[in-house]
This record gives C-alpha cells, sequence and structure tokens, in this order.
C-alpha cells in the first residue's frame, strides 16, 4: 500500500505522516515530497522545523525548480519586522494567496513540516477548521503533513488524523535501519483499509518495501512493550503465602476482645472494646 500512496494522493486527499522520538518521519516526508516533483507538480512546502538548504538536501535535478519553500524557519513567531511566513498565517486566505503566486497548469502539493509546530501555537479547532478549508476549497492538489504523536495528547492526535485520508505511521523494528508504516486508508466510500510494511529509504529518498512484518520475523521496537515490570525488583512480596494467609486469619485484632459467657459456654464473636485506658 505504501508503493500505492506514494504514486499519488488522491485530489483533495490529506495524508499524515506520523512519527516519534523513536524513529522520524522526515525522511519519507521527502519521499513523498520527491515523488510529487516526479510526477511535475508544483509543491509548496511550509518549513517550520528545517531550514530551506536541509530540506533540499538530497533532493536533486530540474524537478526542484517546482518546489517552493515558504520560510517559517527564520522567524516563525513573526518577532522581526518583515518575517517571510509565521504560524499565525496559516489560514486559509493566507495558504491560497501563496500558492496562487506561482503559475503552474496543475493544482499543487502543499507540504506541512510539520504540523506539531503549528499545533503548539495555534488551538487544535482552528487547525482542523484550516485544514479541512483547504481539502475542499480547490486551491491545493493534497495536503501532506508530519506529526510528532508524541508531543500531544491522544485527542488532539485523534482530532487531525479523523481528518486524514491516510495515516502512515512511521515505528522502528528491533534491529536495522528499516521501519514499520502501518498505514490506514479510508476510501471516498468510506471503506477503512490498514496494511503494514517493512520499508528502507535509499540516499536518493527511494522507498524499498521489503515484505511485511509477518512474512519477515521482524518484531517491532513499540515503546509500550519496552516499558518495564514495577513489582519486578520489589523487596517484599504483593501476596500471602498460605502459611501466612492462615496466620492472619488467627490473628485478633487490636480493637477487639474474645468475652466468655459467665457459664464457661463456647466463646461469642468478637466485641468492640468500649473502655479504653
Amino acid at each position: 500500500m505504501l508503493p500505492e500512496l506514494l504514486q499519488g494522493t488522491d485530489a483533495g486527499g490529506f495524508l499524515i505522516i506520523q512519527d516519534s522520538a523513536s524513529y522520524s518521519g522526515r525522511h519519507l516526508l521527502k519521499s513523498f515530497i520527491n515523488s510529487a516533483l516526479d510526477r511535475e507538480e508544483a509543491v509548496h512546502v511550509l518549513g517550520f522545523e528545517v531550514s530551506e538548504e536541509e530540506l533540499k538536501d538530497g533532493l536533486k535535478g530540474s524537478p526542484i525548480q517546482r518546489l517552493h519553500f515558504h520560510n517559517a524557519y527564520t522567524d516563525p513567531l513573526g518577532w522581526t519586522d518583515h518575517p517571510a511566513f509565521t504560524v499565525h498565517q496559516f489560514c486559509l486566505e493566507e495558504l491560497t494567496r501563496l500558492v496562487k503566486q506561482t503559475s503552474h497548469p496543475k493544482p499543487a502539493t502543499l507540504v506541512i513540516d510539520s504540523l506539531s509546530w503549528i499545533l503548539r501555537h495555534l488551538s487544535p479547532p482552528d487547525v482542523c477548521k484550516t485544514l479541512q478549508q483547504l481539502r475542499k476549497g480547490g486551491a491545493v492538489r493534497a495536503i501532506i503533513g508530519l506529526l510528532h504523536a508524541d508531543m500531544h495528547q491522544s485527542g488532539t492526535v485523534g482530532s487531525v488524523c479523523h481528518l486524514a485520508t491516510s495515516v502512515i505511521t512511521v515505528v522502528p523494528v528491533v534491529k536495522g535501519d528499516k521501519a514499520v508504516a502501518k498505514i490506514t486508508k479510508r476510501s471516498k466510500s468510506g471503506k477503512v483499509m490498514q496494511d503494514e510494511e517493512i520499508f528502507s529509504i535509499k540516499d536518493d529518498f527511494t522507498v524499498i518495501v521489503q515484505g511485511k512484518p509477518s512474512q519477515l520475523g521482524h518484531k517491532q521496537a513499540d515503546p509500550k512493550e519496552q516499558e518495564t515490570d514495577p513489582t519486578a525488583n520489589l523487596t517484599f512480596n504483593l501476596r500471602l503465602s498460605d502459611t501466612e494467609r492462615e496466620a492472619k486469619e488467627k490473628l485478633a485484632l487490636p480493637i477487639c476482645v474474645q468475652q466468655r459467657e459467665e457459664n464457661g459456654s463456647a466463646p461469642l464473636g468478637p466485641r468492640f472494646r468500649t473502655n479504653f485506658v
């Protein structure tokens, strides 16, 4: 499914590459940029996290002329007098104006690097509203965004991913430089398709799919599975043995006393003390 997505997101599509500190999704993002340029599409990048030089590193040839970098890296909050692009310009009107500044016969692909930077400074409802307007407005052919999932609450991640037509979650495997792509794709009819594929990325950002995790026997490095057991190294037992449980049941509580009848019959049940010394 990953090669299919690389061949071209459907018109009006919104693809999210979801990564974490354990594996960066920026190389895969650059693979999607490279694929769009090879299809002779204009690509507009909102660059918040890396400079233009770093983003273009490895992207060579004539197609790079159709890559338009909007510099939100040097002054993302507009602290200088003449910022190139700021996070506060992330709205339908400003983004439509940016895309239409370049003359190109085909609708452009908008790349957001990254959505996490925007979500840290704008409210999630406003970000979701703008993304939905861009999808329906027709100014761009497709939207591709990088999202650092471990920087946000699960509700925020879920809200943004709910708008996406495709979500690729990248996680590392235990050994090697490969990674696993967990893909969820929603068709226009509402059908949801899911798949997992092991992939690697070459120096020219070509994606090589090597199969499924179950076929190759690779185990994913799931952070949740790597959490240590908090009860593993305790110096005491959390459960009583049979002998300890029997001794506990025979132990009289300090606030109770066994009393007998005056005629010496069987003992009565425990009664609460009423005379404290």
